[in-house]
């Protein structure tokens, strides 16, 4: 973790972009009550195969109005090139310096990934592009991609990204420290250089979380498993001990070096708040 230390720490939230018009009032509150806990920015999805573009693109603009820096996520499975290079430019006039560059999800009935196959080739993209001028964070998995071979080529392949030309990185939610102490060390032996931010989901309903991390690849222990499952429908008890768990989670993960926080917030602004205050934030 020592590689870690050298960075200042970054806290970050994560939005999705609404599809509706109350959707789009309720995360305008949403972003008036995090805004309050000044983070360092927010961060907009991407769907599959860039379903949601437009509205990635309306939500990040809503957010620069507002007076934060957003960081638009950017797939580039089912993308080509110049229609990649058209989405940087339009984010570059509009005065978008951060990015959040993914290889992205197969969209149903896509057979072919397009003119990008891996996430390391729309980093190197962006950078022949336009050289430094976005500050490019990237996915890190610290209990490996769903669909990586192995555990090494994981790491390989994260790393490839890194010397493409990221700046950073935020990792899929886990719950697990020593996983992502121990994906730090392997990286740190390849010659990590850049911050590797945890991403932090908090516990508000214990079925879809499940369903979401059997799907993703992010574990959920057993033991905690079997804690969630005893409350039920209780959804006020499982929230509750959820708060409680993710807290001590973010406070070894700050406590061992972790370069800052990124929250999925799912366009809540609870538990978030209530774990950022209980970690003493902001910084």
């Amino acid at each position: 973790m020592e590689s870690q230390k050298n960075f200042s720490r970054s806290f970050s939230f994560e939005f999705f972009p609404p599809k509706t018009a109350e959707g789009r009032e309720k995360l305008e509150t949403v972003l008036a009550e995090l805004g309050a806990l000044h983070p360092d920015y927010f961060s907009v999805t991407f769907g599959a195969g860039g379903s949601t573009q437009q509205g990635t693109y309306e939500t990040v603009l809503a957010i620069r109005d507002a007076g934060f820096e957003a960081a638009p996520h950017l797939s580039c499975i089912g993308s080509t090139r110049e229609g990649i290079r058209a989405i940087l430019h339009q984010y570059l006039d509009a005065g978008i310096r951060r990015i959040v560059a993914l290889r992205g999800d197969m969209p149903s009935g896509m057979h072919e990934a397009g003119e990008f196959r891996h996430a390391n080739e729309l980093v190197a993209f962006i950078r022949e592009e336009t050289g430094d001028r976005f500050h490019i964070e990237v996915a890190a998995y610290p209990e490996f991609h769903p669909q990586a071979p192995n555990a090494i080529a994981d790491i390989d392949f994260f790393m490839n990204k890194v010397r493409a030309g990221a700046n950073g990185a935020i990792t899929q939610y886990f719950y697990n420290v020593d996983a992502y102490l121990r994906f730090i060390e392997a990286c740190e032996a390849r010659g990590l250089d850049v911050p590797v931010v945890p991403g932090i989901m908090p516990i508000t309903n214990y079925v879809r979380l499940a369903r979401f991390s059997d799907a993703c690849g992010a574990e959920i222990p057993r033991w905690l498993r079997k804690r969630l499952e005893a409350f039920g429908d209780d959804m006020d008890s499982i929230t509750a001990f959820g708060i409680d768990v993710v807290t001590a989670l973010c406070e070894r993960l700050l406590a061992e070096g972790a370069p800052g926080l990124h929250f999925y917030t799912m366009n809540r602004t609870e538990p978030t708040r209530t774990i950022w205050r209980n970690l003493g934030l902001p910084k």
